[in-house]
């Protein structure tokens, strides 16, 4: 058969792709891993793990009858072929923009979406929960499809999910999307697992001599090797018991693995795969970064890679500026590896992001005191509380919405205990692009009420040094909260001798009239900029500006001191304006019997979208230009 040139650009919704015979569907796939280099090139985004998908999304809407059919996309890094071809083709340009399509599946913006992904391990849960509605429904012909990858079989969710679902009878397909990586190098016993599965030499020797016996990929001889494929299935327990039996033992049928790459057998396997009832698990093996050389060879770096030449494949340099400040978590890579020479105690944990947060610069040089526990927060705090119990000092990395996950564990196996964990919150505040499931919008409301537990936010890099300075000192034996934004701060000379910052006091960065801003963290520089602003406008004008620096526990001196010297108090943070700073500093002079104006600047109630720090910033009336409007009004 010719090939058809551009036949993406036929295809408008799933059942346009039906409409193509099985021998085209390989050009298709080919055009759209085209298509996602091409633009996210330009326009950044995740890029490695949808590459890897490429062929096996085009299976999924060619064979299920999507949207009807189920497709519940785990992570959601996987999903940019996915968006393509259900309708969002030409608006893929507009990936993770303000206003522009959400960089993960969203319920709210397409039907094909059928739930909303960000972060890990939710999938197979999802999938269960909705197969089991179309039950009570009468819905006995809808599929219910669960890809899992990207590291996030290594979250103890969806071991609860497969747990369930093997005993419910319900008809959902679990994918294992198996690249052997998540964003760092998977770790973990059940990655090495999927590694010796896949590679187990009896097997595959077995496999391939009888597919080929039966005909290789050519059309002869189908109904047999579908035969087959189900024998394969049980021989595989026979030649490998050990290897075979961890879903088996979960009432899964298991099938595969199968090369993910292969759209003939992928096609042929979600056909037969369609007619058998109950739970089952399709092990499909992958390539992160598959059509890219430079992305296959370096996943962690094309990863999300931001902008690189789509012919080459080759990162585009931001340009180095020796003037600019550091990012906040090089800052923290470089200062742990400073404290942790003179503390012997000192470990470093993360779960899965060694790159993102820099611990890998720990990990380089002292491997035996970091432990990168995979996708799994609520380990990740409890295996630091066990160390603290034996006096060891545990740093432990957590993106800040991805600790909403171990709530429990910080409060019942830390705080509770009265354990001195250090809590480092990356990617607190707005992170934007990666939008509402990524924000860090809601620590310091959570933590606030946990008894026991120290709150702080640096408002540059020096005091981000000093508090975790502070937080391995003697001075200090309670649980210890350091939250920081994602990026560069704003003082390039931030290597200073380190210094006790001390707990639960702020300091004040301008006196002014009759107006004062209390801010917290690195947005305070936000209120700095603002003044000075006005300043230049309206040099008559004089503001007051606190750093309060601990959210727990509060400066109350520093408060008195505000609030018997000034009118009208703002109150400025990156996080939820409702059970944040606002909340407490509002409590605060009721308490006391303050009456001055109180005017709580911060993350208003709402989800916040995706888009650049900027533009979220200024939608939600903390950039510079907006606080000091509200300042002059």
């Amino acid at each position: 058969m010719l090939a058809v040139e551009n036949l993406l650009d036929q295809i408008h919704l799933p059942k346009d792709l039906k409409k193509l015979s099985p021998d085209q569907l390989a050009q298709v796939a080919d055009e759209l891993r085209g298509y996602i280099i091409k633009v996210v090139s330009s326009h950044p985004g995740h890029l490695g793990a949808s590459l890897g998908t490429v062929e096996l999304t085009v299976a999924l809407h060619y064979v299920f009858n999507t949207p009807y059919d189920r497709i519940i996309w785990d992570v959601g890094h996987q999903a940019y072929g996915h968006k393509i071809l259900t309708g969002r083709k030409e608006l893929f340009p507009t990936n993770r923009c303000y206003g522009g399509l959400s960089g993960f599946p969203s319920m709210s913006e397409s039907e094909y979406d059928a739930f909303g992904t960000g972060h890990s391990s939710t999938s197979i849960s999802a999938a269960l929960g909705m197969a089991t509605a179309s039950v009570l429904k009468g819905e006995t012909d809808r599929q219910h499809i669960a890809v899992i990858g990207d590291g996030a079989m290594t979250g103890g969710m969806a071991f609860e999910g497969l747990n369930n679902a093997g005993v419910s009878h319900s008809n959902i397909l679990v994918i294992l999307n198996d690249n052997g990586i998540s964003i760092d190098a998977s770790s973990g016993a059940l990655s090495k697992y999927f590694t010796r599965m896949t590679a187990s030499k009896s097997y595959n020797h077995f496999r391939n001599s009888v597919w080929d016996m039966m005909g290789g990929n050519t059309s002869r001889h189908h109904s047999h090797r579908r035969f087959v494929s189900k024998m394969i299935g049980a021989a595989k327990s026979l030649i490998s018991p050990k290897q075979s039996n961890l879903f088996e033992a979960m009432n899964f049928r298991y099938f595969g693995p199968i090369d993910g790459h292969d759209l003939h057998t992928l096609v042929e396997v979600l056909e037969d795969l369609r007619t058998i009832q109950g739970p089952k698990l399709l092990h499909v093996v992958t390539k992160k970064g598959k059509g890219l050389k430079e992305a296959e060879e370096s996943p962690t770096v094309y990863h999300a890679p931001g902008k690189f030449d789509s012919k080459t494949g080759k990162l585009i340099p931001e340009g180095i500026n020796l003037s600019l400040a550091p990012k906040y978590q090089d800052v923290f890579g470089k200062t742990i590896i400073e404290l942790a020479k003179k503390n012997p105690k000192i470990v470093g944990i993360t779960p899965a992001m060694p790159t993102g947060c820099s611990l890998y610069m720990m990990m380089k040089k002292m491997p035996e005191r970091v432990f990168d526990v995979g996708i799994a927060e609520q380990h990740a705090v409890t295996f630091a509380a066990g160390l603290a119990a034996e006096g060891m000092v545990p740093f432990c990395n957590i993106y800040s919405s991805f600790s909403q996950r171990a709530y429990d564990q910080i409060i019942h196996d830390v705080a509770l205990q009265r354990l001195p964990v250090v809590f480092c919150l990356d990617r607190a505040g707005l992170v934007g692009e990666d939008g509402a499931t990524h924000h860090g919008a809601f620590d310091l409301a959570f933590l606030r009420p946990i008894p026991d537990l120290i709150i702080s936010a640096p408002m540059n890099e020096r005091e981000l040094r000093n508090l975790m300075f502070t937080a391995q000192s003697p001075e200090n034996n309670l649980p210890f909260v350091i939250r920081y934004p994602r990026g560069r701060g704003v003082t390039p000379r931030w290597k200073t001798p380190l210094e006790i910052q001390p707990i639960g006091k702020g300091a004040c960065i301008y006196e002014g009239g009759d107006t004062a801003i209390l801010s917290i963290g690195h947005i305070g520089n936000n209120a700095k900029k603002a003044i000075e602003m006005v300043r230049k406008t309206h040099p008559e004008k004089n503001f007051g500006l606190y750093n309060m620096i601990y959210l727990k526990p509060l400066d109350t001196g520093l408060l008195h001191e505000v609030f018997t010297r000034y009118r009208r108090v703002f109150t400025l943070e990156d996080g939820m304006i409702n059970g944040g700073l606002a909340s407490a500093v509002c409590e605060f002079a009721a308490q006391n019997g303050y009456r001055q104006e109180l005017i709580p600047l911060g993350l208003p109630d709402r989800f916040i979208s995706h888009g650049s720090v900027a533009d979220l910033q200024k939608a939600c009336g903390l950039d510079a230009e907006s606080i000091a409007r509200m300042l002059l009004q």
